[in-house]
């Protein structure tokens, strides 16, 4: 009789692996949670780089198979669990916009952030991934303003990523927030496994938290 291969899960938490911790409870999925504390750098030390070796989370280990890359991990997770629906399956019309809009979170929406954060220009026209960043994401809010999803009437995986992904990088600032983003993300952070996540997150960041140590020391109570 064959036995279903043990799914682990290498996560840390509030970190983009919240979002695939989102995506598991949605699935209904059975895992092993693995957390990482990075903090004290154990993303860097050799036992999880062994796993994988450019020292990120979110990772998953499906029997012999390891999957890296955040839209990778939310590809076959959200194939791995037909019966959740969360994925298009091959011959759906909505197949190819739901691999279009996930691949263009890495392709085009990171790369964009990453060089508005960092106030680097972008490359030529030719040469760079997403063009400049006001077409990205008028591409993107166009999109999302023919809601309730990135599909339309259909909730996917997809969202899941990008509702997590505009929560944060509105967050801080990285991405503008409009009236469209903003219903988008309130949506999606109604969900239940959304509310989960973060109490599991939560959670897991208090085990991690440096111990207080006592201290006699009255410059500590001070007020200037």
């Amino acid at each position: 009789m064959a036995t279903t291969p043990q799914l682990t899960f290498f996560h840390s938490p509030n970190t983009r692996s919240s979002g695939a911790l989102i995506l598991l409870e949605e699935l209904g999925a059975d895992y092993q949670l693995h957390v990482l504390n990075m903090k004290t750098g154990e993303q860097r030390q050799p036992a999880y780089l062994a796993v994988n070796p450019m020292g990120k989370v979110p990772a998953v280990l499906h029997g012999d198979a390891l999957v890296t890359e955040q839209v990778a991990v939310f590809l076959y997770l959200a194939d791995l669990y037909p019966e959740a629906r969360l994925a298009p399956v091959i011959g759906d019309p909505l197949r190819g916009p739901y691999l279009r809009w996930m691949t263009f979170y890495g392709s085009c929406f990171e790369p964009a952030v990453v060089d508005r954060s960092m106030k680097r220009e972008p490359a030529a026209p030719s040469t760079s991934p997403y063009g400049d960043f006001d077409t990205m994401f008028k591409a993107l809010t166009d999109q999302l303003g023919k809601g309730p999803y990135l599909l339309g009437d259909r909730f996917t995986a997809a969202d899941v990523l990008w509702g997590t992904a505009l929560t944060w990088t509105t967050m801080f600032g990285l991405v503008p927030e409009t009236p469209v983003t903003r219903a988008y993300m309130d949506r999606i952070n109604a969900r239940p496994a959304v509310a989960w996540a973060r109490q599991k997150d939560a959670e897991l960041a208090a085990t991690q938290a440096p111990p207080v140590t006592p201290t006699t020391d009255p410059a500590v109570f001070s007020t200037p």
